[in-house]
């Protein structure tokens, strides 16, 4: 019998020690870079498509197409979120001061049309009602503490304008190498889980490139056409502020909370200075806008990746409470993971455990 070679399980937990410590200190050193490295790696994965359109229209010159993409996530993202949150920014005073004056206002007494709406009606109707002859700020004066609150935590946010402008900046540098070198990078992805894993790793590296794009096309698309929808609603029916109630709409369709809130105050003031029709079409147009994620949001969804919407919309909302707004996408692409890796694992047959054959005794 050969002896058994012993483990050396000092070296080993040496060489455990050492990596460790140099994983370490390289996400610290990173660290600065790490959001903007983030944020590149989801725009860059999907928005990869594009890319490879354009640079076959433009005869297989990449730096060409990398160009055209940088100029293009400045015009459609950059600007737009930068728009956004210096609006939400430098209006921050005002808004306070008008929540803080919320009370002082009077809710009018409900439409009669309201009660007439199926199943709900009526009970929006008397809840109406009651905050009516509650008198002044009947609702209001209710909501006020709540409204105050989530109005500080989202403008102590978008007051960081300088810091959003240097993460921005780190993106499109990053996403530039990234459109650039996008093959190398993901042939050295593909490589290091093929080495960790197998071709289940790589089949992990997969699904998380597409739930990456599901997500992208499902809450992001989703998000911009709901708010920009509610947005004309809003300058058309003549509500002031409209660009400032829009950017706040952007934010909480990112957040799924939907554009309802400030389309309902838009209706709201409507009301309160007698413009009954266009808060009555203003108040459709919301209720329209409003349910349009629950059509578009799962079939852009399903065109990216073939997962539950459940899991999607449960990896969308913790992931941002977990992570902030780069948790939109982390989050989904962990459970996706997740699931079906324990999926393959769980349907993997065991392997057949082998049977020794019986041999008949044999006599004297």
């Amino acid at each position: 019998m050969n002896p058994r070679q012993s483990a050396d399980i000092a070296r080993i937990l040496l060489i455990i020690v050492i990596l460790a410590g140099l994983m370490i200190g390289s996400l610290y050193i990173l660290r600065p870079f790490l959001p903007g490295l983030i944020w590149a790696s989801t725009i860059v994965v999907a928005t990869w498509p594009v890319l490879l359109a354009i640079q076959r229209r433009c005869g297989g010159r990449r730096w060409i197409a990398t160009i055209a993409m940088l100029f293009l996530l400045l015009f459609v993202i950059v600007l737009p979120l930068y728009q956004a949150i210096a609006t939400l920014a430098l209006h921050s005073g005002a808004i306070m001061d008008t929540i803080k004056s919320l009370p002082d206002y009077t809710l009018l007494a409900p439409p009669g049309w309201i009660r007439s709406i199926p199943l709900v009606g009526p009970r929006i109707a008397t809840e109406w009602q009651t905050l009516s002859d509650a008198g002044a700020g009947g609702l209001l004066a209710r909501l006020e503490p709540y409204i105050t609150g989530a109005a500080r935590w989202l403008l102590g946010h978008a007051a960081i304008v300088g810091v959003f402008v240097m993460h921005m900046l780190i993106t499109v540098i990053i996403a530039g190498i990234l459109y650039f070198k996008g093959d190398v990078a993901a042939d050295f992805v593909l490589r290091f889980f093929n080495r960790l894993a197998g071709q289940r790793g790589m089949s992990a590296v997969r699904l998380a490139g597409m739930a990456i794009r599901a997500v992208a096309l499902g809450i992001v698309v989703t998000a911009v056409v709901q708010s920009a929808l509610g947005g004309i609603g809003l300058w058309i029916a003549g509500v002031p502020a409209a660009g400032i109630l829009t950017a706040l709409m952007v934010m909480l369709c990112l957040a799924q909370l939907g554009p309802l809130l400030p389309m309902l105050g838009g209706v709201a003031w409507l009301f309160q200075n007698d413009m009954k029709l266009a808060a009555a079409v203003l108040l459709v147009w919301a209720l329209v806008v409003g349910t349009l994620d629950n059509l578009l949001r799962p079939m852009l969804i399903k065109r990216g990746v073939n997962l539950s919407l459940l899991l999607i919309l449960a990896g969308v909302l913790g992931g941002m409470f977990a992570f902030g707004i780069v948790g939109l996408f982390i989050g989904p692409v962990i459970l996706a993971v997740t699931q079906t890796l324990l999926k393959a694992w769980i349907d993997e047959a065991p392997a057949p455990v082998p049977v020794e054959a019986e041999t008949p005794d044999q006599g004297p």
